[in-house]
């Protein structure tokens, strides 16, 4: 089946046919000549609890969606998604992840396939879209839909979807999402970037969004009434009471002292050692699915603990107020032979970040389905094992290091100066040495 519905004057078309079968659920979506396709599948195997949601995002870019022929001379076919792919998978889990029960530990995946590209409509946020349709019509379960769009602000202007030329240049542009709830439209995702706007502005943007994301909820209701599945029931374990009572009765005074002490972690982290003791006195042969349990007790417990804390007492695990920050201190100049460079310290977190200056030959050549040309500022991102104190295999980049580096990216490029009067390559490395909250 398909549908259509006209939105800041283009044709958005939502064919549900299923040309994925054997998938819980698909859509291909198409506005303008831009096409893609969302694909959701569920294993049916059920995995041990982990402690997070076994969700993975890919977005595949193809060159002939853009009537390209790249890659290397001996392979030409794509290999590793670009940044720019990466980010756009980050994107739509961001933004879709937070509406899956918290129960259900199932693996599921999600591949959006740009099939085809006009140069004009952005696919990422028609991927977000697709994605909620596929989602919402399938089997599997999760609480949508979400309405997306990209708006930007240029000079006393709001433009919808903006195109690749409109985006040049504004003021700001901002992607997001939004859920519809008893108390009407919620933002769940927001990401972007401006030039130095004020929060006033921002908050006006995106209010000028609000109607335009209901009407894209509105259509994704009627076609998931007319098209959806029934979504799979999850078994609800039952909870051994007996065992939640003794475990919370062991907690209770011991996480009552978080509120008061400096050391916060490492508090947590003997309580959590204390704990298990106390289970294997009292339990010498508990089973795994029973010990995954107590660790969601005790989960649960600190987390309440710590949000009662900061909400009644007004203060945070280390001691600080609510309206305290950690101390702050920073060093320029710190290494002999490099270019630039600087020590940032905010609590136990520090980072080191270390520039290069290049020439316009050291430029980035950039080759992907949307981006041919060169890139002049980079910002590099890493976060080794020891900065956490774990122990694990250095591989190259993963998605989370590309996609912090492109975040502080993006926030530091409108500083950076025009080619004109700054013709030179800029590379920024930024190395977490320690890290305690945010990096």
């Amino acid at each position: 089946m398909k549908f259509k519905l006209q939105f800041n004057g283009k044709e958005m078309t939502a064919d549900m046919t299923h040309l994925t079968e054997r998938a819980n659920g698909s859509c291909l979506l198409r506005y303008g000549d831009t096409v893609v396709l969302a694909t959701v599948a569920m294993s049916q195997k059920e995995t041990q609890n982990q402690g997070f949601l076994p969700l993975s995002v890919e977005y595949l870019e193809r060159y002939y969606a853009a009537g390209k022929i790249l890659g290397s001379r001996f392979i030409r076919r794509e290999s590793r998604p670009t940044n720019e792919a990466i980010i756009t998978a980050r994107l739509i889990d961001r933004a879709i992840r937070p509406r899956f029960p918290k129960n259900l530990n199932h693996e599921v995946q999600v591949i959006v396939t740009c099939l085809s590209w006009d140069r004009e409509n952005d696919p990422d946020v028609l991927g977000l879209i697709a994605t909620s349709l596929a989602l919402g019509a399938s089997d599997i379960p999760w609480n949508g839909p979400l309405g997306a769009l990209r708006i930007a602000k240029s000079g006393e202007n709001f433009i919808v979807n903006p195109t690749y030329e409109q985006r040049e240049k504004p003021e700001i542009d901002l992607c997001l999402s939004s859920i519809k709830s008893e108390d009407g439209l919620l933002i769940n995702m927001l990401e972007g970037e401006a030039q130095e706007a004020e929060e006033e502005t921002v908050y006006q943007t995106v209010r000028f969004a609000k109607p335009h994301l209901e009407k894209l909820i509105r259509f994704q209701e009627e076609i998931i009434e007319k098209t959806g599945k029934k979504k799979i029931k999850l078994p609800q374990k039952p909870r051994d009471q007996e065992l939640e009572n003794e475990i919370k009765g062991f907690l209770k005074e011991r996480l009552s002292s978080l509120a008061s002490t400096k050391e916060g972690d490492e508090q947590i982290k003997k309580i959590r050692e204390e704990m298990w003791l106390f289970v294997e006195q009292r339990h010498p042969s508990m089973e795994l699915e029973k010990r995954n349990e107590v660790e969601e007790i005790f989960e649960k417990e600190v987390k309440q603990t710590i949000e009662e804390n900061i909400l009644k007492n007004e203060r945070r695990p280390d001691g600080r107020g609510i309206d305290e920050i950690r101390s702050i201190s920073c060093r320029a100049g710190i290494l002999p032979r490099t270019h630039g460079s600087a020590l940032f310290k905010r609590g136990k977190t520090r980072s080191l970040s270390i520039l290069t200056l290049g020439g316009p030959g050291d430029m980035k050549l950039l080759e992907g389905m949307e981006i041919i040309g060169k890139k002049r500022f980079m910002h590099h991102y890493n976060f080794p094992p020891y900065s956490v104190g774990e122990v694990r295999p250095l591989r190259g980049p993963g998605r989370r290091e590309i996609g912090h580096g492109m975040l502080a990216e993006r926030a530091l490029l409108p500083i950076i100066p025009d080619f004109e009067n700054f013709p030179y390559t800029i590379r920024i490395v930024t190395e977490i040495l320690s890290s305690n909250g945010s990096t």
